[in-house]
């Protein structure tokens, strides 16, 4: 018999929460979702990118990593192991101004999650246009790993993300 991973209990408990938001308080649309598996390092990802029902110009992400180790730990129930899955945040959107917009959308993001959890962003344009537009990937890597133990945790978590999106959609 399947006995679910550990990874996979937390991404399930996320696209519970997440498809009620969308389907039930209408609060988002999800736009996208990926489940991978490579082959090649044995690892999982999986990926739920959303936009706010209200929203414009920021998509947001929620994506669950876990390696070979962590599954391998669990499956053999190593000593000393508490496998779990990593977590990470991100929200993609286009801006104009880098020395106005970037200095804010970090003082937002720090604002909500603290300042132990330091947005990164990554920023590109499309050469030869007329007006420089940049493309920001802003990402929240979480330090540790998230377990089974933090499930209830989950949705005050996507409340922060969703207020992070909604002033996020301001700048």
């Amino acid at each position: 018999m399947f006995h679910p991973t550990v990874f996979d209990n937390i991404k399930i408990a996320f696209e519970n929460q997440l498809y009620d938001y969308d389907n039930l308080d209408g609060v988002l649309t999800i736009t996208g979702r990926t489940d991978l598996l490579n082959l090649a390092v044995m690892s999982r990802e999986f990926t739920l990118a959303f936009k706010l029902t209200d929203g414009i110009s920021v998509t947001s992400e929620v994506v669950l990593r876990s390696s070979v180790k962590e599954l391998s730990d669990e499956i053999l129930e190593a000593p000393d192991s508490n496998p779990g899955c990593s977590l990470l945040l991100r929200f993609y959107m286009e801006i104009t101004d880098t020395a106005l917009q970037c200095p804010a959308i970090e003082r937002i993001l720090t604002g909500i999650w603290g300042p132990e959890l330091k947005p990164e962003q990554i920023l590109s344009f499309r050469y030869g246009e007329e007006e420089l537009l940049y493309s920001n990937c802003i990402q929240l890597t979480f330090k540790r790993q998230i377990t089974e133990e933090q499930m209830e945790d989950i949705p005050s978590l996507l409340n922060h993300l969703l207020q992070s999106a909604e002033e996020l959609e301001s700048i």
